[in-house]
């Protein structure tokens, strides 16, 4: 009786369908991958279903980190969107203030009112005389109209008051 040998069909080291896309895989990559490896595993020595579930479980440990840091991202971003407004919005109370700056770096400084808050490249900058003096610069605010007087009132004016002893008389 004549035995023809019997060969197993060649392992496929390629996988079909499979892309490398910015160097990284995704869920159906993997599953791709996995279906591969189960499709071209050695039939007397199968891996243990153990060491699939373990790869999954990595795969979904690896996945759920990915997820993390974009939502991370996300909110980076939008904290960092939501400090800019609220600084321009906190700023537009500057209008019609009376404002002292001081430019350490090339030694200017003034003083003036601030007509508008305007935003540039995420810097806030006030305009003061027609002048754009990034807020970092202002080292005192001042009311509209406050000039460091008091006020002085006549005796007249004064509210009359009214001691204890004169109410029970």
């Amino acid at each position: 009786m004549d035995i023809s040998t019997v060969s197993a069909p060649a392992a496929s080291t390629s996988l079909a369908g499979v892309t490398k896309q910015d160097e990284s895989l995704d869920k159906d990559a993997f599953m791709k991958l996995l279906v591969a490896q189960l499709k071209n595993q050695d039939p007397s020595n199968p891996q243990s279903n153990e060491e699939f579930v373990a790869q999954l479980a990595q795969f979904s440990s690896l996945e759920q980190m990915q997820q993390m840091n974009d939502n991370i991202t996300t909110l980076t971003l939008l904290n960092q969107g939501n400090a800019v407004l609220s600084q321009l919005s906190q700023s537009s109370n500057l209008i019609g203030q009376k404002v002292t700056w001081e430019d350490s770096e090339l030694g200017l400084s003034g003083a003036g009112e601030v007509d508008a808050v305007k935003l540039i490249e995420g810097v806030t900058y006030l305009s003061i005389g027609g002048q754009s003096v990034p807020l970092a610069f202002v080292t005192e605010v001042e009311a509209a109209g406050a000039s460091g007087e008091t006020a002085e009132q006549d005796e007249d004016e004064l509210p009359a008051t009214t001691t204890a002893d004169e109410s029970q008389a």
